[in-house]
C-alpha cells in the first residue's frame, strides 16, 4: 500500500497541498458499483495532492514545481539534482502516482537524487500568472502559448531555480514526450543551457512525425491552421483542462468519445497495467493545457519539420524575421543525450526517434525498451516498467555522471 502523502512529508512545502484535478470524477466512480472493486486505500491516493514551490517565468506566469530532497530512510545532504518534466495534457503526478518503489520520482530520491517535478504553463497546476486571467472570456492571451514558450520560458524557469536552490551547477533532465520537445527548444533557442545539464534523458521525446501512423494525429493535422481560432471562438483555448474533462465529454454521442475510448483502451487493457490503478491515474490525468500546443504538433507533421510555431506571414516576420518560421537548429543541442524508446509507441515512432538520434551532435546512448510491445505510456504506469526501462534510465545518470 502506497499514500501520496508520503511526498508531502518529504517535500519543503512553499504552500498548501490542494485535491486532484480530476477528484470529483473520482468519487462519483467510487460511489457507484463499478467503484466497489477499488480499494479503499486506492480510492484516496486517487484524491490526494502534493506541495508545492512557485517559480515565476520571465513572461509572468506561475509555475508550480514539487520536489522530493531525499529518499526513505536518507538525511537532507548533497546530491545531485535532476528536473523531471511531463508530456502534453499530463503533470508531475505522473512521475509519482504509482507509488513508492514503483513511481519514477520516488525511485530518483531513494537512488540518492534530489528530486524535482515540473508543471508546465496551462496545466492544472500551473494556470496563474502575474496579470493575465486564464479563466476570462474577454482576454484570452493567458491561452497564447505553445510547447515553443514552455521550452523558452518554462524550463529556464526552472533549472536557475533549481541549481540556485540545490547550490550546484548542473542537474540531469527527465522528459517524456512533450517533455523531451521542450528540452529540445530549449537548447537549440538558448545553447548557454546545455552547460547546465549532466544528461538529457529522453523519454520518447516529441520532434519529428515523418512516420507518425496515428489516425488522430493526422486528423488533427490537417486543421491545425483553423483549431486555434475555431476552439477561441467557443472558448475551448484550454483543452482537457481543469474542468472534468471525462465526466463532461467522454460520454455516449460526444465528439471526444471515439477519442477516450481508444485512449483508455490503449492504456488499460493490456497486461502490463493494473486495473485498481485507473482512479489513481483518471484522479490526475488528463491535467490540461492550451489549443496551440495540440495545433504546433499538428504543424510539425503537416510541414513535415521540426519547427517553431507558424503564426502568420507577417506576424512570422515581426517573430522570426522571416515569413516561415524556422526550424529549430538541433545542432546546437549539445547536452549529453541519451534516448530511450519502445517499438509500439504509436505516439512517438521508433523511426522518428532514430531520426532525432542521427541529428543530434552528442547522443551518448539510444536504448530500446526489451519488451517489444512497450508503449509511450508504459514509461509512466506500466508494472514491469522498473525493470524494463527505469533502471536504464538510473544506469545512464550514472554514466553521465562518470563522464563530468
Amino acid at each position: 500500500m502506497f499514500r501520496l502523502v508520503i511526498f508531502v512529508a518529504a517535500c519543503v512545502a512553499l504552500a498548501a497541498a490542494r485535491r486532484s484535478p480530476n477528484a470529483d470524477y473520482v468519487e462519483d466512480l467510487m460511489k457507484s458499483p463499478e467503484g466497489s472493486r477499488f480499494s479503499d486505500n486506492i480510492n484516496e491516493d486517487a484524491l490526494l495532492d502534493v506541495v508545492i514551490h512557485n517559480v515565476v517565468t520571465s513572461d509572468g506566469y506561475i509555475l508550480e514545481l514539487h520536489r522530493i530532497p531525499h529518499g526513505r530512510g536518507d538525511t537532507p545532504g548533497d546530491r545531485p539534482a535532476v528536473l523531471l518534466v511531463h508530456g502534453l495534457l499530463s503533470s508531475s503526478a505522473d512521475y509519482l502516482i504509482m507509488g513508492p518503489g514503483n513511481a519514477l520520482g520516488y525511485l530518483l530520491a531513494d537512488a540518492g537524487y534530489d528530486v524535482w517535478l515540473g508543471n508546465a504553463r496551462g496545466n492544472y497546476y500551473s494556470r496563474q500568472h502575474i496579470s493575465l486571467n486564464p479563466d476570462s472570456i474577454l482576454n484570452k492571451d493567458f491561452w497564447r502559448f505553445s510547447w515553443d514558450q514552455i521550452g523558452l520560458y518554462d524550463l529556464p524557469a526552472f533549472i536557475d531555480y533549481i541549481l540556485k536552490i540545490n547550490g550546484q551547477d548542473k542537474l540531469h533532465y527527465i522528459g517524456h514526450s512533450q517533455g523531451g520537445t521542450s528540452f529540445l527548444v530549449l537548447n537549440s533557442l538558448r545553447p548557454e543551457y546545455n552547460e547546465k545539464f549532466i544528461s538529457f534523458q529522453g523519454l520518447a521525446p516529441a520532434s519529428f512525425f515523418d512516420n507518425n501512423e496515428n489516425t488522430m494525429f493526422n486528423t488533427l493535422a490537417n486543421y491545425e491552421s483553423i483549431l486555434e481560432t475555431t476552439a477561441f471562438a467557443l472558448n475551448a483555448q484550454e483543452i482537457f483542462g481543469s474542468q472534468d474533462f471525462i465526466t463532461r465529454h467522454c460520454v455516449e454521442g460526444s465528439i471526444f468519445n471515439n477519442f477516450c475510448q481508444s485512449a483508455l483502451s490503449g492504456l488499460f487493457n493490456r497486461e502490463y497495467y493494473n486495473s485498481t490503478m485507473l482512479p489513481v491515474i483518471l484522479g490526475h490525468t488528463p491535467a490540461g493545457a492550451a489549443i496551440r500546443q495540440v495545433a504546433h504538433y499538428g504543424q510539425v507533421i503537416r510541414s513535415n519539420s521540426f519547427r517553431r510555431y507558424n503564426y502568420n506571414a507577417l506576424t512570422n516576420l515581426r517573430e522570426y524575421g522571416s515569413l516561415t518560421p524556422p526550424e529549430y537548429n538541433l545542432s546546437l543541442v549539445t547536452a549529453p543525450a541519451y534516448l530511450h524508446y519502445g517499438l509500439a509507441d504509436r505516439q512517438v515512432d521508433y523511426r522518428d526517434l532514430l531520426k532525432l538520434a542521427n541529428i543530434l551532435p552528442n547522443v551518448v546512448k539510444v536504448n530500446q525498451a526489451e519488451r517489444e510491445t512497450f508503449n509511450h505510456f508504459d514509461f509512466l504506469w506500466a508494472m514491469d516498467v522498473k525493470e524494463v526501462m527505469y533502471d536504464d534510465i538510473v544506469a545512464s545518470m550514472r554514466h553521465a555522471e562518470l563522464n563530468l
